[in-house]
């Protein structure tokens, strides 16, 4: 029951949020049966159906070939969706500001006209009063598209510029993107003079000023969010870049001084991030020469049988004292018992709850919580409860959360992926609701924290204010 209300939740805030997009981006800059609004129109319903197909093909069993047919344009429109609504709500608050300035520029080009043809006043919408005189000011210009000026001297209608906006902005969008219509030319010696550009160029659009106001607005935020999230495509598909940090642990003896761990989190293979992407991340922890190799888990978003032969790169990583692999959360959405075979066929080391003994520490790596639905949670006493804890400890759990178990645990340094960094700015305030550390090394009691932003990317492969990386943990002996 929980569930269902959150998913209709989740589906109403799309649906209010899909609306403002379209009203901004297509209702509020097209004409009423224009191709563009029709095109606008059939790509917000299509758009958001594409996102949960690419969200529910997989947990549903869809043929994996259906899978990645809708992930790229499912998953890229989330992060299009996101961005687009952040730069539209910047724009909110420049749009009033933009129609200030306009409203003062007619204005003042209307103050103008009037002191230049003896008019007794003019209205910002683009009307002009009447003249005393019944003659008809050169000022087409300033005509909205579809209205006309008055010609008659018989009602006049002076009117101030402030007294006229309210009614400048209320007119509506279809009047104002219709095209104005021809110049009327008076008869010889009624003293009109029809000489502005409605005159010579009859027939011509003039768009509102809200018209252009929500197309100038529309138009920076489609460019802000869109290449916003190019930006972040590119970061993830030119693979992590290289970290480096050094951890000076207190029980480490003299001979470990040194001892470097290439730390890999949130590969996440699946559907859009395939056999290239797990290459390129092997051949940047190969190209580090470290002596351990440790894999945080969530390698993979799929099954064995669909993403088997994309994970196979794996078995050329190359490290003095092996590779190491212990659970993500995601693997548990995957089938994680097949997965710890066959990343043991590949020459991974599980550490299901497990410990080794490494040249001066201990490595101990424990399941996923995750893992308790199946009853494979994580087991801190079987994993670190009869070891000597003289000797230093290093612990791989991937999410940080567990940190206090660690710490009760006498763990000296345990190391974590699971959060992304964040991922999609400002997606990282949410994580850190979530989560101790979001990134980087933090202290706990006598413990240290280390949390990697990841390789891959889950959901959108886009990644802003949270590039993806591979770091290299060198452990320093205080005693060296």
């Amino acid at each position: 029951m929980v569930f269902v209300l959150v998913a209709l939740v989740v589906l109403a805030l799309l649906a209010s949020v899909h609306r403002y997009v379209w009203r901004r981006f297509v209702g509020d800059t097209t004409a009423p049966g224009s191709t563009l609004r029709k095109v606008g129109t059939v790509a917000a319903f299509v758009l958001p159906l594409l996102s949960l197909g690419a969200m529910t093909s997989g947990r549903i069993g869809a043929p994996f070939w259906l899978q990645q047919v809708l992930a790229w344009p499912g998953f890229l429109w989330l992060a299009c969706l996101m961005y687009l609504t952040l730069a539209l709500l910047v724009g909110e608050v420049v749009r009033p500001l933009l129609t200030r300035v306009l409203a003062r520029r007619d204005g003042a080009a209307a103050a103008r006209t009037t002191a230049g043809t003896g008019t007794s006043g003019t209205a910002v919408d683009g009307t002009l009063a009447a003249t005393t005189s019944g003659t008809r000011p050169r000022t087409e210009e300033l005509v909205p598209a579809g209205r006309s000026c008055p010609s008659s001297s018989a009602d006049p209608a002076p009117a101030t510029a402030s007294a006229a906006e309210p009614e400048a902005e209320a007119v509506r969008d279809t009047e104002l993107a219709a095209p104005a219509a021809p110049a009327k030319t008076e008869p010889a010696g009624t003293g009109s003079a029809e000489t502005g550009p409605a005159a010579t160029a009859p027939g011509l659009a003039h768009p509102s000023r809200r018209l252009f106001v929500s197309r100038v607005v529309g138009g920076a935020a489609a460019a802000a969010g869109l290449a916003t999230v190019g930006y972040g495509t590119a970061n993830v598909l030119r693979g992590p870049s290289v970290q480096r940090i050094t951890v000076p642990l207190a029980k480490l003896p003299r001979a470990a001084h040194g001892f470097r761990i290439a730390v890999v989190s949130d590969i996440h293979i699946g559907p859009i991030l395939g056999r290239a992407h797990t290459r390129r991340i092997v051949d940047t922890i190969n190209s580090t020469s470290p002596d351990l190799v440790a894999v945080v888990g969530d390698l993979v978003d799929g099954s064995v049988a669909d993403l088997g032969s994309a994970a196979e790169p794996l078995a050329g990583l190359r490290a003095r004292h092996g590779s190491f692999f212990v659970t993500g959360n995601h693997e548990y959405f995957s089938g994680a018992e097949q997965w710890v075979n066959h990343v043991r066929e590949l020459g991974l080391t599980p550490l299901e709850n497990a410990r080794v003994e490494m040249g001066g520490f201990d490595l101990a790596g424990v399941n996923d919580i995750a893992g308790e639905t199946e009853g494979q949670g994580p087991d801190f006493v079987r994993a670190l409860g009869d070891r000597d804890r003289g000797r230093a400890a290093v612990l791989l759990a991937h999410q940080p959360v567990v940190i206090h178990d660690a710490v009760e645990h006498g763990v000296d340094l345990q190391l974590s992926g699971h959060t992304h960094g964040g991922q999609l700015w400002p997606g990282n305030y949410l994580a850190e609701l979530a989560n101790p550390t979001v990134a980087g090394l933090e202290q706990y009691g006598d413990t240290q924290l280390f949390v990697s932003r990841g390789a891959g990317a889950w959901g959108p492969p886009v990644r802003v204010g949270a590039p993806a990386d591979i770091t290299v943990v060198e452990l320093a002996s205080r005693q060296a």
